[in-house]
């Protein structure tokens, strides 16, 4: 692989990047090995991140490496429309005992947008195979991420992923957010206040009828839009509404699956069974892009029961790709080996005490943990809303350490393969950057 800078950066069109202030002062990756990125300057770059909340088990992990590496020279694509392979399906067995079977089958996609379509779509489906095709309403929720297909974007709830691309999906309704920062600020795990709000469903359901809708999607966790964690109470409430309602409640883990809380999914964390889970980002540690749909089994078995032919028109070319499925089942023997989730809870105390050492900072009005997962909220520059948070990203990387943030919302979520040595440096180099801070 090329480390020197490129000859010209003009032709790439960066996803989700200020373009012109990223051309005009680069930071480029050229590797990664456990905790650390190196820069193309040589320089060491600790992850706060897990590269987009996705890498759990850390870079370069060797059994990984070695398992993509078999596959492409094995079988470097095969199709899963009408044939298969079968690492294909031995990864969905596996998958089943990693969730210890609350649920009955998977669907492979390829992102977590992919997984967010796909599971809207099955939950419309669903309804006019069991002849309730007059469920056609989604419910999202505001400030929430579901990727960026239209279907994500419709009932996700952030203002600026939406405003340019005009109605979206029509028939789609939101919940209120459950961020409270007069009654919550400085959480650590899951805030006192505001589990009434999962009532507001009640008042969605009166006013559209129950007979109407279809699905509720939520994050447990919202990631992309600040670390923002559900109250006590609010899921379990959430699942109540819509059993009575016969409402599906899918949750979408793709940033809290695969170990973010130190329990396999938020369903685990919150004792609470979605009737599908969108997955994908930590599925293959990074290393090839996979996402997946679990659902119950009678959501399947509705499909089932149609007349023989294809259940459901619906998938994409490099669905259960062979390297995605061989990195999958490396990522799920490495998390097992390594004792990666008792890990990630017992260095857990650590990182909140480290966390919250941040509160009384310059700037600093909230703190929020949970699991391995952090959102440290900022004071707005008046009249330049996430200029302070970009402003710390910046120096944060020139000071040696990767962090992300959204709005004025610096979020860390590291790999959990993460020591105490790590956690004193990023805190230590993220206190100094905050002291300094404008």
């Amino acid at each position: 692989m090329n480390e020197s800078r490129p000859e010209s950066m003009s032709s790439f069109w960066m996803p989700f990047t200020n373009n012109r202030d990223f051309k005009a002062h680069p930071r480029l990756l050229v590797s990664a090995e456990g905790m650390y990125y190196k820069d193309v300057d040589g320089n060491a770059v600790l992850d706060g991140t897990a590269g987009l909340w996705c890498v759990p088990c850390g870079h370069a992990q060797p059994k990984i490496v070695a398992a993509v590496r078999e596959m492409v020279g094995q079988l470097d694509f095969a199709p899963t429309f009408q044939m298969g392979h079968p690492a294909a399906f031995d990864l969905a067995e596996r998958l089943m005992d990693y969730t210890n079977h609350k649920f009955g089958h998977v669907f492979y996609t390829n992102s977590g947008s992919e997984s967010v379509d796909t599971a809207l779509k099955m939950a419309l489906a669903y309804h006019k195979a069991r002849g309730d095709a007059g469920r056609t309403r989604l419910i999202g929720r505001e400030r929430g991420y579901h990727g960026v297909g239209f279907g994500g974007l419709s009932v996700g709830g952030i203002g600026p992923n939406r405003k340019a691309f005009g109605p979206l999906l029509p028939g789609v309704d939101h919940l209120p957010h459950t961020h409270n920062l007069a009654k919550n600020a400085y959480s650590r795990g899951e805030p006192e206040h505001g589990a009434e709000l999962a009532d507001e469903l009640e008042r969605i359901v009166a006013l559209h009828d129950p007979s109407t809708i279809a699905a509720v999607i939520v994050e447990p966790v919202a990631g992309s839009t600040g670390v923002l964690i559900p109250p006590k109470g609010y899921l379990k409430r959430l699942r109540e509404l819509c059993t009575k309602h016969g409402i599906l409640l899918i949750f979408d883990e793709v940033i809290t699956g695969f170990g973010r809380l130190t329990t396999p999914f938020a369903v685990d964390y919150f004792d609470v069974e979605p009737d599908m889970m969108t997955t994908a980002k930590g599925l293959t540690n990074g290393t090839v892009p996979m996402g997946a749909v679990f659902s119950k089994k009678f959501i399947h078995d509705a499909f089932m029961d149609a007349p023989a032919g294809i259940e459901l028109f619906h998938g994409y070319t490099y669905s259960g790709h062979p390297l995605a499925c061989a990195a999958s089942l490396a990522t799920l023997e490495v998390f097992q080996e390594q004792g990666i989730l008792d890990h990630a809870r017992e260095i857990q105390p650590y990182w909140e005490d480290a966390v919250h050492s941040l509160r009384g900072l310059p700037h600093v009005i909230d703190i929020r943990t949970i699991g391995l997962v952090a959102g440290i909220e900022l004071a707005s520059i008046p009249g330049k809303v996430g200029a302070r948070a970009f402003a710390a990203f910046k120096q944060a990387f020139a000071d040696g350490i990767l962090i992300r943030t959204t709005g004025d919302i610096i979020a860390l979520s590291p790999p959990l393969v993460l020591e105490k040595k790590h956690i004193d440096e990023l805190f230590g180099k993220l206190a100094t950057v905050l002291k300094n801070l404008d």
